[in-house]
């Protein structure tokens, strides 16, 4: 059942009432049923005779004391509050319940390994799911202290925020119970548990302060061998020291556990001292550089947490901004410092920034600082607005402020606050004391509006080609015009003797207002390419003027620094989605400078970037020739690198995404047989099921090979994974009746976990006929209201998104969605996600429109 939604005008009348909690909790996790035994004591002050209310999402409430009175737990309780009245000044609450497991990844999630039968528990309790494991006043600023008595199989590992006891008496010779010491003093969302027969490894670090740190790295035993725990504990030693050192705080907690959890919907968590990762983080095969390079910014993302976010953590939700910005931009910047990625700013240009301004034109953007009324809104503000676009920002802050001031700043407000909430203005008044300067207007600008600028270079020259004058415009949406100050560099680049293109002229320019001069530029040669913003030091949209897009379109790869490649590269692929530039010419652009690429990551992206390109921008009149011919490009690409190369892997990767044709198709049959080989290249146990589920995607219906290449590759590979990626491979079928039965599947079994329903959902949506994917169309509007109102968020999101029929690019689709918006503006989560998907929709069939334009 859908959690409670706690109100911020409820969330503040509570901590005015109630302060200095904790909290003792005993879990009986010996069944195998669906279900568990929870008891909760709170302790805590109240203003005397208030009225309040815990949280507690529980199947059964079996007794509830309140100062040693019975309360009526039915009169009381209605399965997911329970109502405090006549309070004390000092308060004790007893709550004995049943709840219950969930397959979804919140609250506390059961899964059960296929490989040896296995159990695995672990919590995720953000936004506000920690009611469902126990009673909880679940709101960040209502900090407390957590003991957990844990009874559960002896064999097991039971891991939480505080360190791991020895197993106490047990009256079972088969159970055990952990008796935990008391936590320490943290928000609800980031408490943890996690149980089960995990495998682990230890090791330790040491503080900047002299302690000995326990770290310890767990798995899934039928996962162990693919652990690599020494990357693990080095990345952490390597991020603790450098922030240790950047903060000038030492680590603020005992211990350090990382757990590769199954079936988990985020990328990881920052539970207190036990954080929890999702298993995608685990290499069972060869993976590109860049995936290694996103695993360490994800490591060092969640360490940086620990001090902001962890122990000091925003008062309430409108700040989540300021914790998951600061360690996406912290975590980036010790990637580059202490790992083997030093070009991560790089993947930051093309990747964060790109994904920022996307959100950020959307009908749902928002200021980075969100209203945030309700923990609905925190839900889906888990964006790249809050992330990305926050990171971009506090990147050009620090540009601003100057890097030393701003860990000063950020040095003297952990201090400050440490063990307490925070919000942004004790922040900026740290921030102020640092460097000097005033925030206010920075502020307002760039945290309290929302929409992206665009900047663009105007030239004049004479008959000789020499600037006669210079200037860089600066625009803004009509429904977001406010035009921002940014610090900008100008890059003049030209041909040198070996064909490449470098930069020989560089100016730095603070841009304020609609339009500002460059004198700098007057008297230059006009260059063959002139990057605005170069070396990506702000936030904006970028174009570029006739010739330089002219040069950028057929010698991309000539560009020696990879920051400026990715400025350029983002630039046309915004362009692509504003209907500016031909989604066609796009696709010649990569094909011509994918080759030359030498960063993982923007190699990475690119290919991406490719695939949508493809199959959501191009005209129709030539979609097919231009998917063939781009197919045998990437393939060719493929042949073409060094054997055994990072290129090589990401090339015939992407071949498994951009194949369309019976050739193709023909061509990944024989890699998956072994008829035809790349030296270097292993068809490894992920290669191959992408090799399977895009051969079942473009073989016809009726041919029966298929489903015994997905036999094979199961008898290969038969675990939790490569059954999830047999189910991909069997939706992805082109046929009517496999699509519908997915379709419902997803949109109606409740049975199935959040990882499968995603896998079946993957398969439904790939297909090289989205025709297939009409039948669904009246009947997913149909749904949406009851989806919304019957299903956790977690899976009611994952079928408005991932059920809408986006490759079906159309009209009607469009006016389907329109007219549904219209008749449901609430609730407004709901209308938000439905909009997003028509807003992108809409923007596929205006690129359809500029490509077909192009086509003349």
């Amino acid at each position: 059942m859908p959690a409670a939604d706690l109100t911020r005008t409820e969330a503040e009348a509570r901590a005015a009432i109630v302060s200095d909690v904790a909290y003792e909790v005993e879990l009986d996790l010996t069944g195998d049923g669906d279900a568990f035994a929870s008891t909760t004591v709170v302790r805590f002050r109240a203003t005397p005779g208030a009225e309040t209310f815990i949280e507690a999402t529980t199947r059964e409430v079996h007794g509830i004391t309140l100062n040693g009175r019975p309360v009526d737990a039915a009169a009381a309780s209605d399965g997911a509050r329970i109502a405090l009245v006549g309070l004390e000044a000092e308060n004790e609450l007893r709550i004995v319940s049943t709840c219950a497991y969930t397959n979804t990844g919140e609250g506390l999630h059961r899964f059960v390994d296929p490989v040896d039968d296995a159990v695995y528990l672990y919590t995720e309790f953000a936004v506000a799911e920690a009611n469902r494991v126990y009673a909880v006043f679940d709101q960040p600023d209502l900090k407390a202290s957590v003991r957990f008595t844990i009874t559960a199989p002896a064999h097991w590992v039971v891991l939480s925020n505080a360190p791991t006891p020895d197993p106490g008496p047990s009256a079972k010779a088969d159970a055990a119970v952990w008796a935990f010491e008391t936590g320490p003093v943290i928000s609800s969302y980031i408490v943890a548990i996690v149980a089960g027969e995990y495998a682990r490894w230890n090791a330790s670090a040491t503080s900047s302060d002299g302690r000995d740190l326990p770290l310890g790295v767990f798995t899934r035993a039928s996962l162990a061998q693919h652990a690599e725990p020494e990357v693990m504990f080095e990345t952490v030693r390597a991020g603790l020291a450098f922030y240790e050192r950047s903060f000038g705080v030492p680590y603020p907690y005992g211990k350090y556990d990382q757990i590769f959890v199954p079936e988990y919907n985020w990328g990881a968590m920052e539970n207190v001292g036990a954080v929890t990762f999702n298993e995608s983080y685990l290499f069972r095969s060869r993976v590109s550089d860049a995936r290694r390079e996103q695993r360490a910014i994800v490591i060092l993302h969640e360490l940086s947490h620990m001090w902001f976010g962890d122990s000091v953590t925003m008062r309430w939700w409108n700040d989540l901004w300021l914790n998951e910005s600061f360690a996406t931009w912290a975590s980036t910047l010790a990637t580059s410092q202490v790992t083997e990625f030093t070009g991560v700013w790089a993947t930051f240009a093309s990747d964060e920034k790109t994904y920022a301004a996307e959100q950020d034109q959307l009908p749902s953007t928002h200021p980075i600082v969100a209203p945030i009324e309700s923990l609905a809104d925190v839900e889906v503000n888990f964006d790249a607005i809050t992330y990305d676009k926050g990171a971009s920002v506090l990147k050009q802050l620090v540009a601003w402020v100057g890097l030393d001031a701003f860990q000063r700043g950020v040095g003297a407000y952990l201090r400050a606050h440490a063990g307490a909430n925070a919000t942004l203005r004790d922040l900026l008044d740290e921030l102020e004391r640092a460097s000097g300067r005033d925030l206010a207007r920075w502020s307002a600008l760039w945290l309290e509006t929302a929409g992206v600028n665009t900047l663009r270079a105007v030239l004049e020259t004479d008959a000789s080609g020499t600037i006669t004058s210079a200037a860089v415009e600066q625009t803004a949406a009509p429904t977001h015009p406010t035009l921002r100050p940014h610090r900008v560099a100008l890059g003049c680049y030209a041909g040198d003797d070996d064909g490449r293109l470098v930069r020989t002229h560089r100016v730095e320019i603070d841009v304020d207002g609609p339009s500002t001069a460059v004198p700098e530029l007057v008297g230059l040669p006009r260059p063959e390419l002139l990057l605005v913003n170069d070396d990506d030091l702000t936030y904006a949209k970028v174009r570029l003027d006739e010739v330089s897009l002219a040069t950028a379109l057929e010698r991309l790869g000539d560009l020696v620094d990879p920051v400026s490649r990715a400025v350029v590269l983002g630039s046309a692929w915004d362009a692509v989605r504003d209907a500016e530039l031909p989604a066609s010419a796009f696709v010649r652009l990569v094909l011509g400078g994918i080759g030359h690429e030498s960063h993982s990551s923007a190699r990475g992206l690119a290919l991406t970037r490719l695939e949508t390109a493809l199959e959501r921008y191009l005209a129709d009149e030539h979609r097919e020739r231009v998917c063939a011919e781009a197919g045998d490009g990437v393939w060719a690409l493929a042949e073409l690198a060094e054997a055994g190369s990072d290129a090589q892997l990401q090339f015939a990767k992407a071949f498994t995404r951009v194949a369309c044709s019976q050739a193709h198709a023909d061509v990944l049959g024989s890699l998956l047989d072994g008829s035809i080989r790349l030296p270097g290249l292993e068809i490894d146990l992920d290669l191959r099921w992408e090799l399977v589920i895009a051969r079942a995607a473009l073989l016809p219906a009726s041919d029966d090979e298929i489903e015994g290449e997905i036999a094979a590759a199961l008898a290969l590979d038969d675990t939790a994974k490569g059954r999830r990626l047999a189910e991909t491979a069997r939706a992805a079928r082109p046929d009517q009746a496999v699509k519908d039965a997915a379709w419902r599947r997803v949109a109606t079994d409740a049975t199935i976990s959040n990882d499968v329903a995603r896998a079946v959902a993957d398969g439904w949506r790939r297909t090289s006929d989205p025709s297939l994917l009409a039948s669904t169309v009246d009947e997913y509007f149909a749904i949406l209201p009851s989806v919304w109102s019957e299903r956790s968020f977690t899976m009611a999101s994952l079928i408005v998104k991932r059920l809408f029929p986006a490759p079906l690019v159309n009209r009607q689709v469009a006016d389907a969605a329109r007219i549904w918006l219209a008749e449901h503006p609430t609730p407004a989560p709901l209308h938000r996600l439905v909009s997003e998907q028509l807003d992108e929709l809409e923007r596929a069939l205006r690129a359809r429109r500029c490509d077909a334009d192009a086509l003349g």
